[in-house]
């Protein structure tokens, strides 16, 4: 059997250890130690030639720069997300420690809770390097139908922007808006995440498959999203600092958000729901928010 670590054994990380324990033998290790049979140490997982990294997206640079010690390995990207500070997508992070042949990155709508139960899930494995994300697919257990993809940035704008929209998703449900308000917002984010996709080169094609409106359809519509939980705790005029206390999680959308709302600044995009989600991040009243987007 293949040997595979993961790291990150937090929610996701350990769902994709659990899943790919099936086929693999699976190790995993974060900074907190776990009381885990696989468990193992870093340098222990660093050694391996297949690496899953379940870290998130505001963690990785740090992380990376701290951590990491590259030794051509093949990496699997599990997070999603764009750095706040920087705006830079996590394939530009991390492409100043992994060559391009040597890494992919994991899209498409994928709860933890249901990897855990074995549910049916279709994921997507994105590489430059086409061997590499079949060889990466071929790893998941037979639950998973397992899809590959060389479009990375489709993979990433797509990862990164559904959050932003669950968290819109979540504000419509709290103030009550009704489902034609929640359809009419989940289209027209796609029509705007696949907006700003073209901006970085994304396939059109990638935003109506797994990793554009399937993850969105799914982030967007389930309070078992942290992302929708985030937009709920917004209506009921909670701060972002009180939601993350409360969830206890990390909720990527927060992060996303500022740094969609940089990008925007520096290039004079239009990103009318990424905005509204900001400003009310900020503290502007839901309601002044919706009359706002509404008005324009």
């Amino acid at each position: 059997m293949t040997k595979v670590g993961v790291i990150g054994a937090g929610k996701w990380g350990s769902a994709l250890a659990f899943a790919l324990s099936e086929k693999c033998e699976v190790y995993i290790t974060s900074r907190t130690p776990r009381d885990m049979k696989n468990f193992v140490s870093l340098d222990e997982i660093l050694k391996l030639e297949y690496i899953v990294i379940a870290i998130p997206a505001q963690q990785v640079s740090s992380w990376l720069r701290e951590n990491f010690k590259y030794n051509n390995q093949k990496i699997l990207v599990a997070a999603k997300g764009i750095e706040a500070t920087t705006g830079k997508f996590l394939n530009e992070i991390y492409e100043e420690y992994v060559p391009d042949n040597n890494i992919a990155f994991l899209s498409g709508p994928s709860f933890a809770t249901e990897v855990m139960k074995s549910l049916p899930t279709a994921l997507v494995v994105n590489s430059k390097n086409e061997e590499l994300s079949k060889k990466f697919a071929s790893f998941f257990p037979s639950f998973i139908k397992t899809y590959t993809s060389t479009d990375v940035a489709g993979a990433e704008v797509a990862g990164a922007y559904k959050n932003v929209i669950a968290i819109a998703a979540g504000i419509c449900e709290g103030l009550g808006l009704g489902k034609n308000a929640a359809a009419s917002l989940i289209s027209r984010g796609l029509v705007e995440m696949q907006r700003f996709g073209k901006e970085y080169g994304a396939k059109e094609e990638s935003f109506v498959g797994l990793s554009g409106a399937g993850d969105l359809f799914l982030t967007a519509s389930s309070i078992m999203s942290r992302n929708f939980r985030v937009g709920l705790g917004v209506a009921q005029g909670k701060s972002k600092e009180q939601i993350v206390e409360e969830l206890g999680e990390v909720a990527e959308g927060i992060g996303t958000t500022y740094a969609l709302y940089k990008i925007a600044q520096e290039k004079d995009l239009y990103l009318p729901i990424a905005r509204e989600v900001y400003n009310m991040l900020e503290g502007l009243d839901p309601h002044v928010s919706l009359s706002n987007f509404l008005a324009n």
